[in-house]
């Protein structure tokens, strides 16, 4: 992390020994220890932290992402199932109404009957005694 070669290290020994003491050292290490040992816990806390919002983020975006392609997938099925009902049910009453049908239907006057009387069918008479 620092990068400290061993020349510099053996400089910080011999400073240290010269500044604190051979007697007081090993209180002195201990010290430190305890103080990196904080310092190491307390970055990987706060890097937690920071790893844990950037995880929920990149969740809310996701979630967002994954909204919006299941809306558009459900308006894909959707669209998919009414043309599925229309075909097999046949068009929907209101394009029905808007059709004029080709044939003549029940209501409507036989052509060439000016009475628009039903006209009797051709064919053999009815045989009733």
């Amino acid at each position: 992390m620092f990068d400290i070669g061993a020349s510099e290290l053996l400089v910080i020994v011999i400073v240290a020994v010269l500044v604190i003491g051979p007697k007081d050292m090993p209180l002195a290490l201990r010290t430190a220890g305890r103080w990196i040992g904080k310092v190491r816990r307390v970055s990987s806390h706060f890097r937690s932290g920071i790893d844990t919002m950037i995880r929920e983020a990149e969740l809310e975006e996701l979630e967002k992402k994954w909204k919006a392609q299941n809306e558009a997938i459900m308006a894909r099925t959707d669209d998919a199932e009414a043309f599925a009902d229309e075909a097999i049910t046949g068009p929907s009453a209101a394009s029905a109404e808007a059709a004029e049908p080709d044939f003549p239907t029940e209501d409507d006057p036989a052509p060439g009957s000016p009475t628009g009387d039903p006209q009797l069918p051709l064919g053999k008479p009815d045989q009733r005694d």
